[in-house]
């Protein structure tokens, strides 16, 4: 099997496909497309991409119920999905993420932006999307050490609360991934404690205080990402 990363892009509109096959071909990587939603099944079941990068308004089958059906199929369990949208609406994120999608790409598409966005999100998938339990990760000058507890900064001891900590660990566990605010909650504060939103909000304000504003991304009315 090729080491080539492999992506399926799949929008109704010919010019968007055309520009991201071109940018992303120049970028090294193998890539097919479908212009709706049961072709885009069939070539994913035939390519077995590592990443689809799939339209939610699309006639006929939209890009919800295109995802809603590759998640319902085992080969696709690690296959990462980002949605191409122009609307920005939280319940459309929120329905998005639902169905099983990892990410969006915004309409109108900046080369750069893709590029960065898209080996982001192959990064995830090449670490196996696992927590970072027992081990030292670096994204630049940040470094997470699990073992110690411990985030640095350009060397500098970034002095992390637990929860603060508990929160990056889980943010850096899967780059590019949106965890939403309930999935939050639930894995650092537990089901049975009870906080608000505001508790995740000043938590990750303090976390962007002590590491820096780029990491750490947020999806208005959906939840947070850590991008590198």
């Amino acid at each position: 099997m090729s080491s080539i990363p492999k992506i399926l892009v799949v929008d109704d509109e010919e010019d968007i496909l055309e520009i991201l096959r071109y940018n992303l071909e120049k970028e090294g990587f193998q890539v097919k497309t479908a212009c709706d939603g049961p072709t885009a099944i069939e070539k994913a079941t035939e390519f077995e991409p590592n990443l689809i990068i799939l339209d939610i308004m699309m006639p006929g089958m939209d890009g919800i119920e295109v995802c809603q059906k590759l998640r319902s199929m085992p080969k696709f369990d690690q296959t990462i999905i980002a949605f191409l949208t122009a609307r920005s609406e939280a319940f459309t994120q929120i329905s998005a993420l639902d169905s099983g999608g990892d990410d969006f790409i915004n309409k109108p598409i900046k080369p750069n932006v893709l590029k960065s966005r898209i080996n982001a999100l192959l990064r995830r998938q090449s670490s196996g999307g696992g927590q970072l339990a027992n081990e030292v990760i670096k994204f630049g000058d940040l470094e997470i050490d699990n073992e110690q507890f411990k985030v640095s900064v350009g060397n500098v001891d970034a002095g992390l609360a637990k929860k603060e900590f508990e929160l990056l660990s889980l943010l850096a566990s899967k780059p590019g991934k949106v965890f939403k605010r309930n999935e939050i909650l639930s894995k650092i504060w537990g089901k049975d404690v009870i906080v608000g939103d505001r508790t995740i909000d000043v938590h990750i304000r303090k976390l962007r205080e002590k590491i820096g504003e780029d990491y750490i991304q947020t999806m208005k009315g959906v939840g947070y990402k850590f991008e590198f």
